[in-house]
């Protein structure tokens, strides 16, 4: 993808643009198989780990952010305004489970979830270590 001109300076002839710089951190071995899903005032885009640019015209916006795998969650929302020639950083980091919500923000996120998914990942292992136990 293409970066945007940081300059600030409007094209002849082109309507006024800015930028969304939408980084959804995390890949397919950290986080989930499929893609977070991003809605930029309503409007579904295209997305992929990593950095995403959307252009976009000047104003309002609303970024929403979900996961999904059989069911929705990690879901994360803002809102912001977008000036013209402006670039806006977000960052989107998807939850360790599927009980949490996900975090959003200009500044790189930490995972939401850690120590649910670790409580999880204790109860696993104590019962695996009863049933062999109890087997033994």
């Amino acid at each position: 993808m293409t970066m945007p001109d940081q300059s600030g300076q409007p094209v002849p002839g082109q309507p006024p643009v800015g930028w969304i710089d939408l980084t959804i951190q995390g890949s397919h071995m950290t986080s989930n198989m499929i893609a977070p899903t991003a809605l930029l005032n309503g409007h579904q885009m295209p997305t992929q780990y990593g950095r995403n640019v959307f252009p976009v015209p000047p104003g309002h916006w609303t970024v929403d952010m979900y996961t999904q795998w059989t069911w929705k969650f990690g879901r994360a929302s803002m809102n912001f305004d977008v000036a013209e020639g402006q670039t806006v950083p977000v960052f989107y980091a998807a939850p360790f489970t599927t009980f949490n919500r996900g975090a959003i923000g200009h500044e790189k996120q930490s995972k939401p979830g850690l120590l649910g998914f670790l409580a999880m990942m204790a109860v696993l292992v104590l019962v695996v270590v009863g049933i062999v136990v109890a087997v033994s």
